[in-house]
């Protein structure tokens, strides 16, 4: 018999015993089905998840279940942010945590999007300040600063003990960020910034300030790293804010600020290198609002069982059940498609359309379901101890904030039918005008 006979006939021998061990296995008696777990209905965080996306998201979970939420009550009623929370984050790696070196984590794209869920589970504040701090401001210096700019700053942010915010967004310039007035002026021994930014988080506690301003010698819109202290610089907190109160929200004023050559980004230029943070960004709150969604599904869960009316638990109506089977579903299916989101993404197979895609789904189903869920509390839920309306108003804003809902779907339409519909904007404009929307950051 030849080698090659005898090589099959081995082969076919092993083929045989692993389908008899197959058939003796599957012989044996086991449950039909798995039980079903409302917390993680399609079982994600048990079988879609690698070990160390595991232990992250349980790290951030054990953080701010223990030490954010005990306290959120009180700063949402007192509008009040404390910062040493940055400090509490930077001292677990939660921030900055896709980057590697200077001191971050350099963990998975989904691994990051956990913990803005872990975060924003307890309030999307929390999750704001964290997200400014490690998209908007250490991303930009990561990715366009020079070695020295990375060397000098990102170690402090990532421990937390420098905060930074995220400039872009004018009074007259939201969802048009092409149109800035703020401008840059070249002079001897740097640059000279004038002019406003709004709804900034983080601005009036920031040591760090990632401004975007129109270069007068080309008119291109480049990064500037602008720092507490500079003449010229003040950053004002706005009060009176109805939601997101438990984060700090500010203006930017710059009144001829003296910038050194080396605080400028010099790794990019126009508006793809603001709108590269904001993908990072939109991408961690595709996460986050699922995360606030969950906990309202908690919280009305628990409430339905203890309610009794007309003698029997409010979880029993007919009603009932279906609000929660609705925003069960829209959680899980907004859950997976985030992951499977931070998977392309960190295949380099993403693109910002999907960003859009998922920025506009996922806030929009947890803005609706989590007010079809407070309906089930009555007058109950605009008391401050369920929770549901701080939830509720915060994602409101979440879905306003980086591209309302309306400009993602001005977004995915160019990308359907190849016709922009975004302004009355000349052709040669429409590349970076169709992904021009901020509101807030």
């Amino acid at each position: 018999m030849s080698s090659i006979c005898r090589k099959s006939l081995q082969l076919g021998q092993q083929a045989a015993k692993r389908q008899a061990q197959r058939a003796f296995a599957t012989s044996a008696p086991r449950p039909a089905f798995a039980p079903y777990d409302w917390q993680d209905g399609l079982k994600i965080e048990s079988t879609m998840l690698s070990e160390e996306e595991q232990a992250v998201m349980q790290t951030a979970k054990d953080y701010c279940q223990a030490e954010l939420e005990p306290r959120v009550t009180e700063a949402y009623r007192t509008e009040h942010f404390d910062p040493k929370i940055l400090q509490e984050m930077g001292s677990l790696g939660l921030l900055g945590a896709t980057i590697e070196g200077h001191g971050c984590a350099g963990v998975s794209s989904v691994a990051y999007g956990l913990i803005a869920r872990e975060v924003e589970r307890v309030d999307s504040g929390y999750r704001s300040a964290m997200s400014v701090q490690s998209s908007l401001v250490m991303h930009p210096i990561n990715a366009y600063g020079s070695e020295a700019q990375k060397e000098r700053w990102l170690p402090d942010l990532a421990k937390g003990t420098k905060i930074g915010c995220f400039g872009l967004t004018e009074p007259e310039h939201g969802s048009d960020p092409s149109g800035m007035v703020t401008n840059a002026k070249e002079v001897d021994g740097g640059f000279v910034l004038n002019g406003s930014k709004t709804w900034i988080s983080n601005s009036p506690i920031a040591d760090i300030f990632v401004i975007w301003a129109k270069c007068e010698w080309d008119g291109k819109i480049r990064g500037f790293l602008l720092e507490k202290g500079m003449k010229g610089l003040t950053a004002p907190k706005i009060e009176g804010k109805l939601a997101l109160r438990a984060s700090i929200t500010g203006s930017i004023y710059m009144d001829d600020v003296h910038v050194p050559h080396g605080n400028i980004l010099e790794g990019v230029s126009g508006l793809k290198g603001p709108f590269g943070c904001l993908n990072n960004a939109r991408f961690g709150i595709a996460f986050g609002v699922i995360g606030a969604l969950e906990d309202c599904i908690r919280r009305t869960r628990e409430y339905a069982l203890d309610r009794k009316q007309f003698k029997t638990p409010l979880a029993s109506f007919q009603l009932i059940q279906r609000v929660f089977a609705d925003a069960h579903t829209e959680a899980t299916i907004g859950l997976v498609s985030a992951i499977q989101l931070g998977r392309l993404k960190d295949s380099g197979q993403w693109c910002p359309e999907m960003v859009s895609l998922l920025k506009r789904n996922n806030c929009q189903k947890a803005l609706e379901q989590s007010r079809k869920l407070m309906d089930v509390f009555g007058g109950n839920g605009i008391v401050e101890e369920y929770g549901m309306m701080r939830h509720t108003n915060n994602l409101y804003v979440a879905n306003t904030y980086e591209g309302t809902e309306s400009i993602h779907s001005l977004i995915l339409g160019k990308a359907i039918t190849g016709i922009q519909a975004f302004s009355h904007a000349p052709p040669e404009n429409t590349p970076e005008m169709i992904q021009g929307t901020v509101v807030q950051k």
